[in-house]
């Protein structure tokens, strides 16, 4: 084990020793109980929902979609359900009584984003209404952030919280483009909701993110099952709009609480591939908004990779970038930062590349 490393881990259990750490660690427990709560309601609610969403909400094979056959989408609606029903729990014991303003925002956000996806997903909407309404529910989650959380002191408030909500809802939108293959959200939501539980088991962030990271896990694992390729059911807007919103605000969470590397490395493959295509598509003059197949992922498949070999390579290396994550958070250190900014740089840049280059033939050409 390297010297870092071991020191890492001996800094760690130090604190750990400390009793008002495992008290602290003990009243954090409480959030496992959302993993299971949102793990079975999403399950359950599929259950339940998969005939509907097979009667009247059907999605044809088109230019983007990977599959060839109708497929029910919407599956969204057991996810966000179970997220919100299971983050409300935690109140009842008092853990999150002084975030429950919070809470509420959080709650009316993401439901308004639910209700545009849901309405988008039976009768597209224009483009226009859509990112009005993610802008009304980006802008109220960052009107809501307490003042005295801020990424970069040096920056003016104002400004970086400009940033903030433009960043937010470029992200919102990056996670409804990325999926667009079975099982590519719960690849990407399920190393990064659980790295951020493990880190606020740890007490690097806050009761209230680590609430909402454990029952959006839950919930996208319930949930799993039925998006497994090929996939019986899709998310849709009503799900992936939501997600997207979510996993942002935990991420925010994270970087105002003095982690702005392991924030950044966290999502780095999402928004890599979604970035870097975007901005190859305006360099081309093509419309953003019309449907396409040019994110690395999907030219994977357009080029010889099984979809559940994309998967694959996109969880190991969401797993990788966890561990460097970790490794960001332990040092508190920029240098450490740096250096692992640039290794899951180099990570994802690794996969994009095999992606573009598609895979090998075998006769060697």
């Amino acid at each position: 084990m390297c010297e870092f490393c071991r020191n890492a881990i001996v800094r760690m259990i130090g604190r750990a020793k400390q009793p008002a750490m495992i008290e602290q660690a003990t009243e954090r427990l409480w959030v496992l109980g959302p993993i299971v709560l949102a793990l079975f309601i999403s399950w359950a609610l599929m259950l339940l929902l998969r005939p509907w969403l097979a009667r009247y909400v059907m999605v044809q094979p088109s230019a983007r979609s990977s599959h060839d056959q109708p497929t029910p989408q919407g599956g969204g609606i057991a996810v966000v359900l179970a997220v919100l029903l299971a983050a409300w729990v935690p109140l009842s014991p008092g853990l999150l009584q002084n975030e429950a303003s919070q809470l509420l925002v959080v709650t009316a956000a993401t439901t308004l984003l639910a209700l545009v996806g849901a309405i988008d997903d039976i009768r597209s909407l224009p483009a226009a209404a859509r990112l009005a309404m993610q802008c009304v529910a980006v802008g109220a989650l960052v009107t809501a952030l307490p003042n005295d959380i801020q990424i970069l002191p040096q920056v003016p408030s104002s400004i970086e919280r400009t940033g903030v909500f433009l960043a937010g809802v470029w992200f919102v939108n990056l996670v409804n483009f990325m999926d667009g293959i079975d099982w590519m959200t719960v690849a990407e939501v399920v190393p990064v909701t659980a790295a951020i539980l493990v880190l606020g088991l740890g007490g690097v962030i806050g009761a209230l993110p680590t609430v909402i990271a454990a029952a959006l896990l839950g919930a996208i694992i319930g949930f799993a099952p039925f998006n497994r390729p090929v996939a019986k059911v899709f998310l849709g807007d009503v799900g992936s709009l939501p997600i997207g919103l979510l996993v942002g605000w935990i991420l925010l969470q994270l970087a105002g609480s003095g982690h702005l590397a392991a924030a950044v490395i966290l999502p780095l493959y999402y928004l890599a591939d979604a970035t870097i295509t975007l901005v190859g598509r305006i360099a081309r003059r093509e419309s953003i908004w019309q449907a396409h197949r040019t994110h690395f992922y999907q030219r994977a498949t357009d080029r010889g990779f099984a979809v559940r070999e994309v998967i694959t390579r996109v969880f190991l290396l969401n797993l990788t970038l966890a561990a460097l994550a970790f490794i960001a958070v332990a040092g508190q250190n920029i240098l450490v930062s740096v250096a692992m900014l640039c290794v899951a740089a180099g990570g994802v840049w690794w996969l994009l590349a095999v992606f573009a280059r598609g895979k090998p033939r075998h006769d060697g050409s």
